[in-house]
């Protein structure tokens, strides 16, 4: 195994030390669903999902995940007009 394999794997392992951390985390109360952090922790893991199982061929697994970073996106964009919308009506 080269460089470039260890390090796809890494990815591959520190996404899904991610994506189950934050599912813990949200399982546990410790994180709101549409809280930013649940979010980017999906984001991240996603990401590195996609760059392992498109290395690996594993196409069903990088599409899926390329949805799952999608939503996460969307919400992190949701989130933040719902708080540019409260600050500007705020008195």
């Amino acid at each position: 195994m080269d460089a470039s394999e260890i390090l796809i794997e890494v990815t591959g392992w520190a996404a899904a030390v991610l994506i189950l951390g934050a599912y813990v985390l949200l399982s546990l109360g410790k994180l709101a669903a549409r809280g930013q952090l649940y979010q980017w922790l999906n984001v991240i893991g996603a990401s590195g999902f996609i760059v392992n199982s498109g290395y690996n061929g594993a196409l069903p697994s990088a599409v899926l995940n390329v949805v799952w970073a999608a939503i996460g996106l969307f919400t992190l964009w949701s989130i933040r007009r719902a708080g540019q919308a409260a600050r500007a009506t705020a008195p």
